[in-house]
């Protein structure tokens, strides 16, 4: 067997239609355009959104401003190192860390997160605990709580 012999197998490859060509191929006068209207036209393309003069979905559809803007979270981290020069069996709150000074302000996304060594058993409270950091307050003889979030309140303008 030689380079030259080689062939794809029967029915795999598939020409080309070739368009415009005469009657006698099937595919001549109107070259499979139809007879009249814009898309026999050279340069046929209808604009994205194009329903056949029929409104278009996008025109039907109520403006909604601002749809796309989903209120994020700001979160106030704070690492398990900075807890250590509490005074042990502390139950630690967001507002508790906020009196110590540990924390300038909360909201309702508190994470504690597991950078440094704790070496006081605490008792903490927050919205977020990593899992270094749950296994570093476990270690020193603590325990955490999860907060849950406070429900997102709707904005009317917004429906």
């Amino acid at each position: 067997m030689d380079l030259e012999q080689i062939r794809p197998d029967e029915g795999s490859r598939r020409k080309r239609k070739r368009v415009g060509r005469g009657r006698a191929s099937g595919h001549g006068k109107t070259s499979t355009r139809g007879h009249n209207g814009q898309g026999q036209r050279s340069g046929e393309a209808k604009r994205f959104g194009f329903e056949g003069g029929q409104t278009p979905l996008f025109r039907r559809l109520p403006k909604l401003h601002n749809f796309d803007s989903v209120p994020g979270r700001d979160w106030v981290v704070v690492n398990v190192g900075q807890l250590n020069e509490l005074p042990a069996n502390t139950e630690l709150t967001p507002d508790a860390l906020v009196e110590h000074g540990l924390i300038r302000r909360h909201n309702d996304s508190l994470r504690v997160l597991g950078n440094g060594e704790l070496k006081v058993a605490l008792k903490v409270s927050a919205h977020h605990f990593s899992q270094g950091a749950i296994d570093k307050i476990q270690g020193a003889g603590g325990s955490y709580t999860v907060i849950q979030p406070a429900a997102p309140t709707r904005n009317p303008k917004n429906r």
